[in-house]
């Protein structure tokens, strides 16, 4: 069993340990760059992907399902910033805090950059019904793990990935 990561006609699909690893690396990156309600709401999205609180082989995302905004501006800055934290990870951004080699990771950052690259935000639809799993602004992760320094998911309190794993 594992997880999928859809976009733009292209697919990352991870076992449950890569998907573990891919979370933990982007996870990383994405809470020293948050700044704006957009970002966190992405980052909270992020932590949303801990096989921890929500079941091995049960998370992944579609990039058609994110809300990057109405208007041309607004969705360059998501695809920017996704496109930041993605170059973060890849500069192996704090891996020295996992507590172990991720020795497949900036190759699952380097496919999944690509498809954030080739995707176009203008395309985006939310499917589901109008229920998009994209976090509202409301559900942003803006607490922070004072243990790990990273965001986590308000409802589940101050857990986060590193708290929830065997790290």
């Amino acid at each position: 069993m594992g997880n999928t990561f859809h976009g733009g006609g292209r697919t990352l699909s991870l076992s449950n340990g890569g998907t573990a690893v891919f979370v933990d690396v982007l996870v990383l990156a994405v809470s020293d760059l948050a700044d704006s309600a957009w970002e966190y709401r992405f980052a909270t999205l992020l932590a949303l992907q801990d096989q921890g609180v929500m079941g091995r082989g049960a998370v992944g995302f579609d990039l058609e399902d994110i809300d990057w905004g109405r208007s041309p501006g607004e969705q360059a800055a998501a695809k920017g910033f996704v496109l930041r934290v993605l170059d973060l990870a890849l500069r192996r951004h704090r891996w020295d805090e996992l507590g172990y080699e991720p020795p497949f990771a900036e190759e699952y950052l380097r496919q999944y950059r690509e498809m954030v690259e080739a995707f176009d935000p203008a395309d985006a639809g939310l499917r589901n019904g109008g229920n998009p799993p994209f976090p509202g602004p409301e559900e942003a992760a803006m607490a922070s793990c004072v243990r790990h320094r990273l965001l986590c998911v308000p409802e589940y309190g101050e857990a986060c990935v590193f708290c929830n794993s065997s790290h």
